[in-house]
């Protein structure tokens, strides 16, 4: 059994726009070099949600180059960009817009405007998203699953392609106010941020302090962006790849009974069904990003960590014992059989690959 499914849905012109968005992400990561040093994992998964259209929340400590790395993406990919600085007193309509009376000089009529926030971009970058009570946090949920505002009754739809960006401070949680499920739920990604080696600190060092300022150019139009993001969803996923990806999700269900000991042991709460979508449009846009016009259980796998770190909620057990939702992910890698061959080895869980 190979990784490759029918393709009858795939012609001439979707092959070539797989080409195009591989070579497209060869030349954004070098534009993006020329600007940020290193962190190539962070920008290809940014790449992989932004094609599936997904959104993505970044966690890092200060000083990491997220805000410069999500702007400079946008200058690459020609989109508007718009910064929202998270912070206690930040109210909804901050970010959403509001309605304000407007009088008409001729006539002396009066109606109401809507004055549009600065949600109404293609790309928000919410800073530092968990600094703002759970009411302005809530404010972004409409826009993330509908690409829409409601504000005084009237729907306001959001420009295409849209994409949220939130980062988070993993080290200070004094006076912040954690994400809830639901919103965390929304996030195609929660992509780490680390530290630069040496060498990439060096080349930092050597880049900030002078007095050159490097720039971007842009590498495809708005138009081309939603093309693309059009034929991610026709690239094809043969039966066994779903299957494989939708185990990754079916196993951190303790309360589902049949599921590996560590995940009795470490889990409270799986991972739901988003996440089996996310799973194959994101392994289905790392295809492009790679030249294949289809998606393997490689594929799969590379994405498997991102999309579900922050939909696996572990309890105190994990906790004292240091295992992280990443860790839970990693055993289960080892423990889904990846192809036919390793799944009839050992009866190893679960039987994905079945013949049709």
């Amino acid at each position: 059994m190979t990784d490759h499914a029918d393709d009858a849905n795939i012609d001439d012109s979707d092959l070539q726009a797989v080409e195009k968005l591989a070579d497209a992400a060869a030349r954004i990561s070098s534009e993006l070099s020329q600007v940020i040093v290193g962190q190539g994992q962070v920008i290809e998964e940014l790449l992989v949600a932004m094609f599936a259209g997904g959104h993505c929340l970044l966690v890092g400590v200060p000083g990491l180059a997220k805000t410069l790395m999500v702007r400079t993406l946008a200058d690459t990919l020609s989109l508007s960009f718009n910064r929202v600085q998270f912070t206690p007193d930040l109210m909804p309509s901050d970010i959403t817009g509001t309605e304000v009376i407007q009088e008409d000089r001729t006539s002396g009529a009066r109606e109401f405007r809507f004055i549009e926030g600065p949600i109404f971009t293609n790309v928000l970058l919410a800073d530092e998203i968990n600094r703002t009570p759970p009411k302005t946090q809530a404010a972004l949920l409409e826009a993330m699953q509908e690409h829409q505002v409601t504000a005084g009754g009237k729907r306001h739809q959001l420009q295409e392609p849209f994409f949220v960006l939130a980062t988070q401070n993993p080290i200070e949680q004094e006076g912040t106010y954690p994400l809830p499920e639901a919103q965390l739920d929304r996030f195609m990604f929660q992509v780490f941020v680390d530290y630069p080696d040496e060498e990439e600190e060096f080349q930092i060092v050597r880049q900030t302090t002078a007095t050159a300022a490097a720039s971007v150019n842009e590498v495809l139009s708005l138009a081309e962006i939603l093309a693309l993001q059009q034929t991610v969803r026709k690239i094809p996923a043969a039966d066994h790849v779903i299957r494989y990806a939708m185990q990754f999700a079916r196993l951190t269900r303790r309360e589902k009974g049949d599921v590996p000991d560590f995940v009795t042991k470490y889990v409270s709460w799986g991972a739901g069904p988003r996440a089996s979508q996310y799973l194959i449009l994101g392994a289905k846009a790392r295809a492009m990003l790679k030249g294949r016009a289809y998606v393997s259980t490689d594929d799969v796998r590379a994405v498997a960590a991102p999309v579900l770190r922050h939909r696996i909620v572990t309890n105190f057990n994990a906790e004292a014992e240091g295992v992280t939702s990443d860790e839970i992910v990693r055993r289960l890698a080892e423990l889904i059989p990846a192809g036919a061959a390793s799944a009839d080895v050992g009866n190893r869980i679960p039987p994905v690959f079945k013949e049709a």
